[in-house]
């Protein structure tokens, strides 16, 4: 029989993925992301998703193609199946036989210092532009920002306690001088207690669509014609510090980065690291004009 979206609420698999996922300390947005791609799959079929195989994946996958899903939620599904038949199941040689999507490898959006100066000055709010800036000063993605408490912010050591990021890992980041004497006046203004950046309701933090918003509307109050994020602010971090200079190894420490990979994108990205790097021609000695024959002389 078909199952209904009551029956499948109330199904023990859910509880027992629930469980595996809690027990792995998958985050809540992680977990609710691979429920509902779990439930969808079962609806499109109206079966219980144990009583699916790798064929039913398949035609799901190609149906999601044809919907003109992104690649990113695509590979989100792929992620829930895998995790559905390899852990919750317990069949361990099916994962690797779904297969990812391979999208379009795209560089990330930066900013200009001059660009980020224009648009944090167009954030309208006090409490969205003090977030945002944060963001910006110290790397974080959207869910860290949001998630800062007042506590997070250690003005003996010019750190900021990043708590529970992507896989659960807490780290430290920089506290800039700047950024410190920005938050004291917001806190002066505002006196959040216990969360830095608090939500209509003070028990919760803001919302991270809240900054969305302001972002898009400071883009267009800026007039930027590039789209700008708030993951666009962590962008522009990273490959400023890597046009400053800083070792690349510090900055995958900073952004939290599992793999040094991540953290390589951005030397695709920086323009002054394109623009202070020699050709190897102009190392090149060249003692005849144009026409003659060419003596090369290596640098000493």
């Amino acid at each position: 029989p078909p199952m209904t979206a009551k029956a499948l609420h109330l199904h023990p698999l859910r509880r027992r993925m629930i469980e595996d996922m809690t027990v792995r300390n998958l985050s809540p947005a992680t977990q609710r992301s691979y429920l509902h791609a779990v439930a969808k799959f079962s609806r499109y079929f109206g079966r219980s998703p144990d009583r699916l195989g790798l064929e039913e994946v398949r035609t799901f996958q190609v149906h999601l193609v044809s919907t003109g899903i992104s690649w990113p939620a695509l590979n989100q599904t792929v992620c829930a199946l895998r995790f559905f038949y390899g852990v919750t199941l317990g069949h361990g040689e099916i994962p690797e036989r779904i297969p990812y999507a391979r999208g379009p490898r795209k560089l990330p959006v930066v900013l200009s210092a001059d660009e980020v100066v224009q648009f944090l000055e167009a954030v309208p709010s006090l409490k969205s532009r003090a977030a945002l800036t944060t963001t910006y000063a110290a790397g974080l993605r959207a869910s860290e920002a949001v998630s800062l408490k007042v506590g997070n912010i250690d003005s003996k050591r010019m750190v900021i306690r990043v708590e529970h990021g992507k896989g659960g890992k807490d780290r430290y980041v920089m506290l800039s001088a700047q950024l410190l004497s920005i938050l004291r006046t917001y806190w002066r203004l505002t006196r959040p207690r216990h969360w830095l950046f608090p939500g209509r309701d003070a028990n919760k933090p803001i919302d991270v669509q809240v900054l969305s918003a302001a972002c898009r509307s400071a883009r267009t109050a800026a007039g930027l014609e590039k789209r700008v994020t708030v993951h666009t602010l962590r962008h522009s971090f990273a490959t400023h510090l890597l046009e400053n200079g800083t070792d690349i190894r510090i900055i995958q420490v900073l952004l939290g980065h599992a793999n040094l990979s991540s953290t390589a994108r951005y030397t695709r990205v920086s323009n002054g690291l394109i623009r202070r790097t020699t050709s190897p021609r102009d190392r090149l000695i060249l003692d005849r004009g144009p026409g003659q024959a060419l003596e090369v002389v290596p640098p000493a």
